[in-house]
C-alpha cells in the first residue's frame, strides 16, 4: 500500500498542472443550460455534439458551447462550477451574454 502513495500524488499533480475548463452548453439561445467541467474542452464539446454518452445533455440536445472559462488548477474549475450551479438562471444568462451576446456556438473557435 505504501508504494501507491507517490503514484497517486504524481497523477494528482499532473491533473492539477493541466488545468481545466468550466463551460456552459445549451440547445438554443436562452434554452436549457448545462454547466460542466473538463480538462479537454474540445474533446468534451465534441462528445456533446455527437451525443456519445446518454444523459441529460443528449436527452435535451445540449450541444452548443456558449461560454467557457479556463483555470490553471482544475480544482478551481470544480469549485466555480459548484458555485455557479447555485446561481439563479438570470446570473448565468448575464455571464453568457457578457462573453457571447449573440449566443453563437463557440466550438469552432476552440484551438
Amino acid at each position: 500500500m505504501v508504494g501507491l502513495v507517490p503514484t497517486i500524488h504524481a497523477f494528482t499533480t499532473f491533473v492539477m498542472q493541466r488545468g481545466g475548463f468550466l463551460y456552459i452548453v445549451t440547445n438554443r439561445p436562452h434554452g436549457t443550460l448545462y454547466l460542466g467541467v473538463t480538462a479537454d474542452l474540445p474533446r468534451r464539446i465534441f462528445e456533446h455534439r455527437e451525443g456519445i454518452y446518454p444523459g441529460f445533455t443528449k436527452q435535451y440536445g445540449l450541444n452548443r458551447l456558449v461560454w467557457h472559462e479556463h483555470f490553471e488548477d482544475i480544482r478551481d474549475a470544480i469549485q466555480r462550477e459548484t458555485t455557479m450551479k447555485h446561481w439563479v438562471r438570470a446570473w448565468k444568462i448575464r455571464t453568457i451574454e457578457m462573453m457571447n451576446p449573440e449566443w453563437n456556438d463557440l466550438y469552432e473557435t476552440l484551438a
